[in-house]
Order: C-alpha cells, then sequence, then structure tokens
C-alpha cells in the first residue's frame, strides 16, 4: 500500500472518529432551548399576519406569499424538503364553493307564510354537497336532540325512525349530564357539527339545521356568520355532485324557538329532553320549510409545506416527530371599521411561526437526534381541517412510522404562566413526559379547562389521531403569573373579542414571552419522544387505538 493510500485512509479513519465523538458528546440543549425567542416568534408573526397576505385564505395569493416565506425559512434553518420528490410542498387538490347570499328559509302552514328568515342575520344555509342549485318545498322538520347514534354508549337519538327526505334539527354539543356517558361534560366527536351533517346525510335526510346556542357551540353567531359566509372548501375526492341530502344550516336560538313556538311545542323543554337516552323524535307538525340556495364552484389547490430534519440514528431515523401549525386564516371580508383583512396573528400565524422556531433549535442539535422531525405547515384548517387530513390520509411516510404528532395553534400571546394545558389530557404516553418536563421548570400540566367545547376535534392534530398516530395538543396555560385573575378578567375576553374576526392582528397580541416558556418547554418534550427507545402511544382503550394498532400493522411492526 502505497503512503497516499495510507494517509487518504487516515485522514478517513480520523474523520469518522471525530464524527463519533461529535454524536456521543452531551448536546448543548440549553443553548438550542435559549434559539427561541419571544422576538423570533414575533418576527414571524409580523410577516404572516401582515395586511399584505390579505388573510392566508387558502389558494389565494395570500397563501402563496405564505407558503413561500415558509419554504425560505425552511431552508435557511436547514430543514430538508419532506415530499419524495425531495420538495417542500404537497398540493392539495379542492373545491371551493361559494354560496350566493340573500337566501331567504321561509316557514309556511301551506297557506300563509308564518316566519321569514335571512341569511347572515338569523341563519346560515348552503348546499349540502357540490348542488348547484337546491330548491326545498314543503319539507318535513323532525327535532332529533343530539343526533347522535353510539352503540358503545348505549345511545340512539333516532328509535328506528325513517329519517330519508327530512329536514333533521340537532340540538348542538353532546349529553353532559352522565358522568358514566359520553365522557361526562367533555366534549366527544359526537358533539361537533361536522358529525351533526354526517349523519343526516348517512340516514338520507334532506337537510340538517343545527340550533345555535353560545352555551353549546362556545362561540358567538358572529363566528357562525363569519365563517360559513365565505367560500367552502372540500378536497376534490369528497365533493359530491349527487347527494340526498341537499341543505346543511345553522340557525339562531330565537329564530328556532319561533318555529318550535308554530308547531306547539316549548323548544327549552326539547332542548333538555336531549339530555336523556329514552329521547324520540319530535315531529314539528303544522310547519314545512322552503328555501332556495344557488351556488358556484371552483377548482383549486390548497398547499401543505412539510419540512424534514433527518434523524441521526441508523435504526430509528426512518421513524417521524411530526410537528403540526396550520397557515391558513379566513382572507378577506366584510369590513369592519374600515378593515378587511382577517390577519389571523394569534390564529394561527403565532403558532406557524413557534413551530418555525422550534425547529430552528432542533437544528442546532442535530446530529442528538435519533428520530427524524417532520415540520408540517398545512393549510385550509379554517375550511375543516383540510390540509392536515390530507396530509394524514397521504402522508410521505407510512403513518405506521410515525411516533407522534404534536399541534401547535395559536400559542400564548399574553403573559407568563405557572402551567400549560393539554387538552385530552390522559389519552397519550406522553402526557407524563410533559408533566415530567414540567416539574423540572417549576411549572405544571392541568387539563383543558373547558372540556365541554370538545377542543380535542377541532385543530389538525385530530387529523392524525384519525388514522392511530398519538397527538399531543398543548395550550396556554391559565395561572399567569402577574395576576391570578388575569385568565378571567382578561384574556377569556380578549380572545372572545378577536377570535375569527378583523382584529386578530399584531396590535393586539400583548407579548409572547409565555409562548417563549412554552416552546422551550415543549422543545424539552419533543427531544425525549425523539430519542425514546420506544414511540409513543395511546392509553389503553382509547378510541383512536385501534386505528394505531392497524398501522403498526401496515407499517410491519
Amino acid at each position: 500500500m502505497n503512503k497516499t493510500i495510507i494517509s487518504v485512509s487516515l485522514l478517513f479513519l480520523s474523520f469518522g472518529l471525530l464524527l463519533t465523538a461529535c454524536s456521543s458528546s452531551e448536546p448543548d440543549l440549553e443553548a438550542a432551548r435559549s434559539l427561541i425567542t419571544e422576538e423570533g416568534i414575533m418576527r414571524h408573526v409580523e410577516a404572516l399576519a401582515h395586511d399584505s397576505t390579505m388573510g392566508r385564505a387558502p389558494g389565494s395569493i395570500g397563501e402563496q406569499m405564505t407558503v413561500d416565506y415558509i419554504i425560505r425559512e425552511f431552508e435557511e434553518i436547514g430543514l430538508v424538503g419532506g415530499m419524495p420528490d425531495g420538495s417542500f410542498v404537497q398540493r392539495v387538490p379542492a373545491v371551493g364553493q361559494q354560496t350566493a347570499p340573500g337566501s331567504v328559509m321561509r316557514i309556511h302552514n301551506g297557506s300563509r307564510t308564518l316566519h321569514s328568515f335571512n341569511s347572515f342575520t338569523d341563519m346560515m344555509a348552503w348546499p349540502a354537497a357540490g348542488q348547484r342549485e337546491v330548491n326545498i318545498r314543503d319539507a318535513e322538520l323532525v327535532y332529533v336532540g343530539y343526533g347522535i347514534i353510539a352503540p358503545e354508549e348505549d345511545w340512539d337519538d333516532y328509535k328506528g325512525m325513517d329519517m330519508s327526505g327530512k329536514i333533521l334539527v340537532f340540538k348542538n354539543s353532546d349529553p353532559s349530564t352522565h358522568p358514566d356517558r359520553f365522557a361526562g361534560n367533555t366534549r366527544l366527536y359526537y358533539g361537533r357539527w361536522s358529525y351533526k351533517y354526517e349523519i343526516a346525510e348517512e340516514l338520507g335526510a334532506l337537510g340538517a339545521i343545527i340550533i345555535h346556542t353560545l352555551p353549546t357551540a362556545g362561540y358567538g353567531w358572529n363566528v357562525v356568520s363569519g365563517s360559513w359566509s365565505r367560500e367552502r372548501f372540500a378536497l376534490a375526492d369528497e365533493m359530491q355532485e349527487e347527494s340526498d341530502t341537499e341543505l346543511n344550516a345553522w340557525i339562531q336560538y330565537y329564530a328556532a324557538e319561533r318555529i318550535f313556538r308554530e308547531a306547539g311545542l316549548d323548544i327549552d323543554a326539547l332542548l333538555d329532553e336531549a339530555e336523556s337516552p329514552d329521547f324520540h323524535p319530535v315531529v314539528l307538525d303544522g310547519v314545512k320549510l322552503d328555501i332556495d340556495l344557488t351556488a358556484t364552484y371552483s377548482e383549486l389547490e390548497f398547499q401543505n409545506v412539510i419540512g424534514v430534519l433527518p434523524g441521526s440514528d441508523r435504526r430509528l431515523r426512518d421513524e417521524y416527530v411530526v410537528f403540526s401549525a396550520h397557515h391558513d386564516h379566513l382572507g378577506v371580508g366584510m369590513a369592519v371599521d374600515g378593515d378587511s383583512v382577517f390577519n389571523g396573528a394569534m390564529d394561527n400565524a403565532s403558532g406557524t411561526s413557534g413551530m418555525i422556531e422550534m425547529a430552528r433549535a432542533f437544528a442546532s442539535v442535530q446530529p442528538h437526534l435519533r428520530r427524524s422531525l417532520m415540520f408540517a405547515a398545512v393549510g385550509a384548517e379554517e375550511s375543516g381541517l383540510l390540509g392536515s387530513r390530507y396530509l394524514a390520509f397521504n402522508s410521505p411516510v407510512p403513518v405506521g412510522k410515525i411516533s407522534a404528532n404534536i399541534n401547535i395553534d395559536m400559542i400564548n400571546g399574553f403573559g407568563q404562566t405557572r402551567d400549560v394545558v393539554i387538552v385530552g389530557k390522559g389519552r397519550t404516553s406522553m402526557d407524563q413526559i410533559m408533566i415530567e418536563e414540567a416539574e423540572k421548570l417549576g411549572r405544571y400540566v392541568v387539563p383543558d379547562q373547558d372540556p365541554g367545547q370538545g377542543f380535542y376535534y377541532r385543530s389538525d392534530h385530530f387529523s392524525f389521531a384519525r388514522v392511530g398516530i398519538p397527538a399531543l395538543y398543548p395550550n396556554p396555560g391559565v395561572d399567569y403569573i402577574h395576576d391570578e385573575n388575569f385568565h378571567q378578567d382578561v384574556v377569556i375576553p380578549h380572545l372572545r373579542h378577536i377570535y375569527h374576526t378583523v382584529h386578530d392582528t399584531i396590535e393586539n397580541v400583548i407579548t409572547f414571552k409565555g409562548a417563549e416558556d412554552d416552546m422551550r418547554l415543549l422543545f424539552n418534550v419533543a427531544y425525549r419522544i425523539a430519542n425514546a427507545n420506544e414511540m409513543q402511544s395511546w392509553v389503553p382503550g382509547d378510541e383512536f387505538e385501534a386505528a394505531r394498532m392497524r398501522a403498526l400493522q401496515q407499517a410491519g411492526r
């Protein structure tokens, strides 16, 4: 062997030993955490929630500007494209539905009109599927309580009644007075508006109307009217043109009360009766419904941005921890005090910004990560979790090789807290990790403070949970360091004022210092999850455990 070959061999040997030494040395996690700063988060929020991005509506120029910004940040950090072709963008084919304004719901007894309810102010209605015109005449209304069929809870609100051709009227939410049913006062998927529309279609009903109240919805009518008056989106392969179900709608409580009164019924008594498993459907005799709807449709694409930080362990680097945060918001709508841009600074420029800074911190310790990390900025969350649903069912890696999902949606913009919330606390193995890491920082973990609102089914982690991936959904705490009454007196009213309105702007963020604390805690949690010997799991008996078992089996585990 000549001297040149020996020298080169020694050089590679030395380099290999150097890499081994670097990978085996202890990572500087404190230095990595310190890269997550209030200033860094604020910088991204200012860019993403700027008027120039026009509310980041799906399929808009504003979405493209947002996607371009996130890709630039991912590339600067050192992430690689997470799609099979090495790109950062997963294109999501979709259909947009825009219902013409001005529709009127007419309630009559055949010979005369009893009430007329206008869209936006009294009710919101749209075609249930892909119908371009809906012309409903003399439709029968049936109150179905919560409208739930849940064999595991020994619950059936329909009692075998044929619902085909009828308009079903629902009480929102799910039963909350039975501690041994429906998880007590914790809202399950049965309590979501989406379930009501899905079950109506499954039963062949002509339509579905949900009665809105603040307690059962958890948000005011302005959220309903503001959200559903915009273009509605669906995944292209889920939008049917033909369906027995033609109408989906919300109606204000006072309007529903008038309809029930015309049928000789006490709406409050019937809302109470829905709490009983013995409830039977009630036909609203003596009243019929007419409505005409016109909708236009467009084909478009949403975009998910997928970046990956490869793991370093030969055995575990083909397993993943997936971070998710939705980058979209509501676009441009009706002007309020001269402002028509729904900037979405808190919802969810903040979460997307927190995720970007999390990626930056992890990139600094990349040689010490056993599993790979996937950072997914998903689109069309506000349209029904469409981007995350498409990603979960069209994952670039087998879902059975994804250890966990960590979802970041609306981080703390109000101040530092002693606690941190886990929405859905008690469902996954990650909870204990979160509890232990919080204690190390002198903090503590609490469950969702308003379980009746069903937040576990209202953000992108739900899409991952549905395919079996254990999902962690942390939320800001409620025990503010500077004022024990701050959450009740300031945060809740402030969020009600800005949520899904033009007021969700950077000017209405108080401070991201609490978000800095939370993201640093989450960094510690995610580092442990990425480096654990085993993948994360659901608590035995959880509703998503069966899907997890199927996913693991398909992945050969």
